[in-house]
């Protein structure tokens, strides 16, 4: 079980550790900045933390086994539009600069430099040399279909969640803030939308399944078994058994079907935690009790769980990437909008909060590696 937390916030990335008498802060680096994903890279131990400066403007660092300190490294650069590319399109004014970096991935144990990172607007940019240069995947920036995603969360669409199968790493997916979910099984040379099973409530009838406005607010793959994906929608929960060529609804939830994030076993399909959210228009814990939803049989059953948690007048929000679950499937993680940050060591069934006093809570990672 690991034993060490990446915690990114409004106002810098934390880091704590367990010990015998629980949990220290043992660092706080770039405090009073804005820290937007984190990557533990569990192949060489490095560690990646993208951040967005009101001055300095978006950037990302590494550190490395050893090497101390936190270095800067390049940052994605969009490429000038073309003309006339949104003539008579009708599409959104998306800008062609980053606003944001949403999402830092590793590219698969086969490819230990290559790294994926999914941006707002919306693109995604591959690195293959740790980071020295990124290049944008011209394949999906430029699809005339983008021009068509709406974005929600954000003012404009971005991809916040990027999948890559442990079994191929030239197979990823990506899903995209009212964008859809989009497949590659080439490395990104050529891509599919697969949202068939999903629907977007405030569509009218005749486009309620249109796939290129679908919203997932977040998409996670098991590595036990990478045919099995899970989604948080803006709409509801769905779980795809075929490599998301096709996506099932999950009903019947307690409390609340909505909400941001969603975790998934690494070592069981079945098993999954939900953070849910009042709704739409009322974005606090259900009651205003903060719990945990999870299912050990696909969805078909949910253990509201709650020891630990505050009982009431909690409104703590989870953000999207802001739980995770270690690699034993027993830890994890989550970290809220108000500054708290709780862990459970078994598997949900009760929680002991590490902090009530941080920044709010953008993302949450477990480490993995000597430098994390």
């Amino acid at each position: 079980m690991a034993h060490a937390i990446h915690v990114c916030t409004r106002k810098g990335l934390f880091r704590f550790v367990r010990e015998e008498r629980g949990w220290r802060l043992d660092r706080h680096d770039f405090p009073g900045v804005l820290v937007t994903a984190i990557l533990p890279d569990g192949r060489d131990g490095s560690v990646y933390a993208a951040v967005k400066h009101e001055v300095g403007g978006v950037g990302i660092l590494r550190r490395r086994p050893r090497e101390g300190g936190w270095v800067k490294i390049a940052c994605p650069r969009y490429p000038a539009e073309p003309s006339g590319w949104r003539s008579g399109s009708g599409a959104m004014d998306v800008p062609w600069t980053l606003q944001m970096i949403w999402s830092l991935e590793g590219g698969g144990d086969d490819r230990p430099g290559l790294l994926w990172a999914g941006t707002i607007p919306g693109a995604l940019f591959r690195s293959a040399d740790f980071g020295a240069s990124w290049s944008i995947v011209e394949s999906l920036w430029y699809r005339s279909e983008r021009l068509e995603w709406i974005g929600r969360g954000y003012e404009h669409p971005g991809i916040h969640s990027i999948c890559v199968d442990p079994r191929d790493s030239s197979r990823l997916a990506v899903a995209v803030s009212r964008g859809g979910i989009w497949e590659s099984g080439d490395l990104g040379e050529s891509w599919a939308v697969s949202t068939r099973g999903m629907w977007a409530g405030d569509m009218p009838a005749s486009r309620r399944e249109d796939p290129l406005i679908q919203d997932p607010h977040r998409m996670v793959q098991c590595p036990a078994n990478p045919n099995v994906f899970w989604v948080q929608h803006h709409d509801g929960v769905f779980r795809s058994v075929d490599g998301g060529a096709s996506w099932d609804e999950i009903t019947g939830l307690p409390l609340s079907s909505f909400g941001f994030t969603v975790a998934v076993s690494p070592l069981d399909p079945k098993t999954a935690w939900l953070i849910p959210v009042e709704s739409e228009e009322c974005r606090i814990p259900v009651g205003a009790r903060l719990r945990v939803l999870r299912t050990r049989d696909a969805g078909r059953t949910f253990d509201v769980l709650s020891r630990g948690l505050p009982e009431g007048h909690a409104y703590d929000i989870v953000h999207r990437h802001a739980l995770d679950v270690d690699s034993s499937g027993l830890g994890l993680i989550f970290g809220s909008t108000t500054g708290s940050l709780w862990y459970s060591a078994d598997g949900g069934e009760s929680w002991e909060r590490i902090s009530a006093h941080l920044p709010p809570i953008h993302a949450c990672r477990f480490a993995v590696g000597p430098a994390s």
